[in-house]
């Protein structure tokens, strides 16, 4: 199962990679901005599990994002990465499974990311 990142900071695509890797999850893809996360999204021949979302985006923030993406499959979960915690209630109710106030440990990313891909003890 695979999981799509949508995050601007070049060091967290990073680290996302290298963590998510080491847990033996699959990366779809990796976007920058809001823009590019629905665009590559679109063209994802096998559409990711969940999504990795930060809020504060070029372009498009995750909102906007989230909202876009969830109208072409809302099946994917979407779990929300942000030190804004502004748009927690929004995203959460947009259908967002979680939102995880950065900063976070892997510990709690690792959980969260098998919650939503139903495989929690």
């Amino acid at each position: 199962m695979s999981i799509f990142v949508v995050e601007d900071e070049p060091s967290l695509q990073y680290f996302y990679k290298q963590v998510l890797t080491l847990n033996n999850f699959k990366i779809a893809g990796i976007a920058r901005d809001g823009e590019e996360a629905v665009s590559l999204f679109k063209s994802l021949p096998e559409k990711p599990k969940v999504i990795l979302m930060d809020y504060r985006l070029p372009k498009k923030n995750g909102i906007i994002a989230t909202q876009e993406i969830l109208r072409i499959d809302n099946s994917v979960k979407i779990i929300f990465t942000s030190a804004d915690d502004s748009a927690k209630e929004e995203a959460l109710s947009l259908g967002a499974c979680v939102f995880l106030d950065k900063p976070f440990t892997i510990n709690q990313l690792i959980e969260e990311i098998k919650k939503a891909m139903g495989e929690s003890n």
